[in-house]
Parts: C-alpha cells; sequence; structure tokens
C-alpha cells in the first residue's frame, strides 16, 4: 500500500460546516508497509517497497519522499495513469490521536504476472500488509520455499489472508485484527496457531503487548509516553521488528520495535521522529 499522506495538526476536528487552520502540516508517502520500510532503513536496512505507483503527477511527491528515505520501489504497475490514494489525516493537539480519510488499495491490484523478476534477488526478510493480496500470496509461497522469514502487519483483516497465513513466521497484529468467526483475544490467536504460525503478537497501543511464542505465551509493557501524534505508530512498530528480528529474539524484538514505537509518538507527522532519535 502506497498513498500520499497530507497530515494536519489541529486543536480538534472541524464540525459539519467548519473551517479550522492547523497548527502545522506535512506532506510524506504513506501506507503501513511504506511507513515500514521508512523505518527498516533508517535503522540501517536496506528496504524495497513492492505497490503501485505509476506515472501521475502526484507520485513524483511519493518518489521523492522515498529516495530521500533510502527506500527503494518495485512498481508493481509503472504504467498507471490514475492517481494514487491520498490519505487526510488531522491530529488532535492535546491527545495526539489522529483521524483519517483515505482509498484502500481495492482498485489498484496487482497480479502476480506483474510481479518484478528482480524482487527474489537478495532478499532476507519479507513483510505483507495485506493490500495486494495476490502478489503477496505469491511473494509468501517464494520466501516459504527459500527459508526466507515472512512477517505480516496484521493491522485488520483482509479477506485473502487466509492464503497468505500459511507461509508466515511472525505474525504482528494490532488488537482490531478479527479473523472469522474470532471475537475475542484468545480466539485469534488460536486462529493464527493452528495456521502454523509460530511466533504471533498482538499490540494494543499503549497497553502490553500480548504474544505467543511457540507456545510460551506473555505479556510486555511498552513505555509510557505523552504522545504528540500516533499517526503510523503501528507501521513504525512492524519497521522497527523487521530490523530487530534479523538480530535479536521474538520477545527482545518486540521489546526493542516497542521503544521505537513510543518514540516516534512523540513527534508529529511520521517522519520527525528520525531527527531527533539515537540509533
Amino acid at each position: 500500500m502506497v498513498t500520499l499522506d497530507l497530515i494536519y495538526l489541529s486543536p480538534k476536528l472541524p464540525g459539519n460546516n467548519e473551517k479550522i487552520s492547523a497548527s502545522d502540516y506535512t506532506v510524506s508517502a504513506g501506507g503501513p508497509a511504506t511507513n515500514a520500510a521508512v523505518t527498516f532503513s533508517y535503522l540501517g536496512d536496506r528496504a524495497t517497497i513492492l505497490g503501485a505507483v505509476g506515472t501521475h503527477a502526484i507520485t513524483q511527491l511519493i518518489r521523492g519522499d522515498l529516495e530521500s528515505r533510502g527506500v527503494a520501489i518495485a512498481d508493481l504497475n509503472p504504467t498507471l495513469r490514475e492517481p494514487p490514494p491520498v490519505s487526510s489525516i488531522i491530529v488532535t493537539q492535546s491527545t495526539g490521536e489522529r483521524a483519517v480519510i483515505s482509498i484502500n488499495a481495492a482498485k489498484i491490484q496487482a497480479s502476480r504476472d506483474q510481479l518484478p523478476a528482480t524482487i527474489e534477488a537478495g532478499v532476507d526478510l519479507v513483510m505483507i500488509d495485506g493490500h495486494q493480496m495476490e502478489v503477496s500470496r505469491a511473494i509468501a509461497q517464494f520466501a516459504k520455499a527459500n527459508n526466507i522469514p515472512v512477517v505480516i502487519d496484521g493491522g485488520s483483516w483482509k479477506t485473502g489472508f487466509e492464503t497468505v497465513l500459511p507461509f508466515v513466521d511472525y505474525a504482528v497484529c494490532s488488537a482490531n485484527f478479527y479473523p472469522p468467526d474470532c471475537h475475542s483475544r484468545a480466539k485469534v490467536f488460536a486462529y493464527l496457531e493452528t495456521m502454523g504460525i509460530p511466533h504471533i503478537a498482538i499490540t494494543c497501543g499503549e497497553k502490553p503487548i500480548e504474544y505467543l511464542s511457540l507456545g510460551e505465551s506473555g505479556y510486555l509493557p511498552v513505555p509510557e509516553i505523552k504522545a504528540v501524534d500516533t499517526l503510523g505508530a503501528g507501521d513504525v512498530f512492524h519497521g522497527a521488528f523487521c530490523h530487530f528480528i534479523l538480530r535479536h529474539n521474538f520477545t527482545d524484538t518486540l521489546a526493542a520495535a516497542a521503544e521505537v514505537a513510543a518514540r516516534s509518538c512523540q513527534f508529529f507527522g511520521t517522519r520527525q521522529w528520525m531527527q531527533f532519535q539515537s540509533l
């Protein structure tokens, strides 16, 4: 999922027929896997984002932002002339909570035939956000066959995820991730475990992370902070998770990723924290 994010910092959300002035704003490339890739690259690894970008004039803003962050683009639809998804986001200044209106990748779905041939070379880890399901399934199958770890960002359940999950090593989900007929966190864990996923975690904002790893379960606390902006915190978490899991065990990785995500919430937008975060 590759979007253009227009982010405003505002004292409040506007009411019906109301105009308000933002105190700050920023523009950047966005989307779950996109923000994760930026974080992964910032922490010292090399990331390639796979998504439908195309040739519309707006995409130059996306390409420029990602190039400045050291993230390569493998375009699933390089001749696409339609505008990319654009997200309008309001962050409430007093609480750091965000309101988002956007459009997902439903109108720009790619097929496995559109996969760039070069994507298979030199990959150490794959992360899937579920917005290009046919492509995701093909990549996950390839990764499994070649002993490449697969991580999913389970922000919410998306149709077709059940075809990807059998190839997943790490399911890192939000509290809003509910597979069919799963109405409790216990059922979510049970469902993912029956899919053969060895390492599972569910994040819940400022509450502890619950995990199940090779039959061992537990909770990990997250740092207590005063949030300025929670936008993209889960994306940053996933990008940091991908960085640390190449170097540490599952629980240590979750704790380290939580530290990075908490740090990002103390700054406005999805990039500003990188100017002040010491590696």
